[in-house]
């Protein structure tokens, strides 16, 4: 069941199975990565052909080993002409190339079995929130004078803080303090902000959540 459909030549039939199988797949592919993520257009669509694209190149290379050192050198280019993505989209794009592979190669039932189990998991780990952070975690972004003692500035409204940055600004007549916070609940108390106001001397204050980091 797990043999591949191709046998020592490609005929149109298998050609039409394996493409049909890529483009079902990149449609999961697509769907499983925008399962509660932000995610555009283009990158949707991509994700949904890709696997056809990455079939019909190893179709076209058939065991030529000088066109698949050149298909891979082609491949590699395009990290460097695309935008900076985060980990879960740059996972999607591996594993809708390994998909493309799959069915390249005639394994149409391997991929499906692949995308059933991968697909699965990473649904899965996204419902349960795997590796999210806390709700009640905040960055905390305070800017004071140089005179202020920044050393318990809101003991009473956290539940933990962390000092993770000091920065001078304006010629060394301000400081920029970075926190790392936790609330006692989700929200952001508006007398934690205004205390923070009155003792800075009302200058800036950005507390929001950690914006994300993964790009690869």
């Amino acid at each position: 069941m797990l043999n591949s459909i191709i046998g020592t030549e490609l005929t149109v039939s298998s050609f039409f199975i394996c493409t049909a199988v890529s483009l079902l797949l990149g449609v999961g592919t697509a769907l499983v990565a925008m399962y509660r993520a932000h995610t555009t257009q283009s990158f949707a669509v991509t994700l949904a052909i890709l696997p056809a694209v990455v079939q019909l190149v190893i179709m076209l290379v058939n065991g030529n080993l000088g066109a698949g050192v050149a298909v891979a050198g082609a491949f590699s280019l395009v990290r460097f002409r695309s935008a900076p993505g985060t980990a879960r989209e740059i996972g999607t794009l591996f594993l809708a190339m390994a998909l493309g592979l799959a069915t390249g190669m005639g394994y149409v039932w391997l991929a499906a079995l692949a995308f059933v189990v991968l697909g699965a998991v990473m649904l899965l780990l996204t419902a349960v929130n795997f590796g999210a952070p806390r709700a009640s975690e905040r960055v905390l972004k305070v800017t004071i004078p140089e005179g202020l003692d920044y050393e318990g500035l809101f003991e009473q409204y956290t539940s933990s803080h962390t000092l993770e940055r000091v920065r001078t600004s304006n010629m060394g007549t301000l400081y920029e303090l970075t926190y790392r916070v936790t609330l006692p609940g989700e929200t952001v108390p508006k007398a934690f902000l205004d205390d923070l106001r009155c003792r800075n001397g009302n200058l800036n204050i950005t507390c929001g959540r950690e914006a994300a980091r993964d790009t690869l």
